[in-house]
């Protein structure tokens, strides 16, 4: 009977460092996010010569974020769409 409780006891432990650990990864994304987009509308309007290869840049960036997980589908889209205005 002690074997069985220890293994519930293990489990227990486990799940909720796996609860904690989702946790702090979806809080750490958040801030992500909010920084972002308060360096995004901090960052001043490039001279129309350099605004396509800025927004390109801008592009790549949001699909690094998106491809690491910190952007979800609907987050890149809707900051796509502000991009390409």
């Amino acid at each position: 009977m002690g074997l069985l409780r220890g293994m519930a006891r293990t489990a227990a432990v486990v799940g909720t460092a796996n609860a904690v650990s989702r946790h702090q990864q979806q809080k750490w994304a958040a801030q992500d996010q909010q920084a972002y987009e308060a360096q995004a509308a901090a960052a001043p309007q490039a001279s129309a010569g350099t605004a396509g290869t800025d927004t390109v840049t801008q592009l790549q960036e949001l699909a690094k974020l998106k491809d690491q997980g910190i952007l979800t589908e609907e987050e890149f889209a809707a900051q796509k769409a502000k991009l390409l205005g």
